[in-house]
């Protein structure tokens, strides 16, 4: 009978020792994820900026060159910046749109 009594407290023991180490890694774990998020969006909003300015600057750059060189009836610079412009926002939808599929699955994997 005393060896009932002993053996309770060893498996109550390892199995609170083990629900405290679970939460444990799930709080490190968290402020890991929000570290990085807060990083990651940073970088993102960078990401997006160039993706969309650079685009735009070197086709009003083009645009300008072209109408320096070849003068005509329709503008250069506005045709080009426009459609850097929207290569640019495109760009950045791409980046978006791959950033949020790869954090909607790192969650699913993260849940189960």
């Amino acid at each position: 009978m005393s060896e009932d009594t002993e053996e309770r407290p060893a498996a109550d023991e390892t199995a609170f020792s083990q629900q405290v180490g679970e939460k444990a890694a799930r709080k490190l774990k968290a402020q890991r994820h929000v570290t990085q998020t807060v990083w990651s969006g940073l970088g993102m909003m960078g990401l997006i900026g160039w993706s969309v300015a650079v685009p735009t600057l070197l086709g009003a750059a083009l645009g300008l060159w072209l109408d320096k060189h070849y003068p005509g009836g329709h503008s250069w610079t506005l045709m080009l910046l426009a459609v850097g412009l929207f290569l640019g926002c495109f760009n950045a939808w791409h980046w978006v749109a791959r950033e949020d599929r790869e954090m909607r699955e790192q969650e699913e994997i993260d849940h189960e």
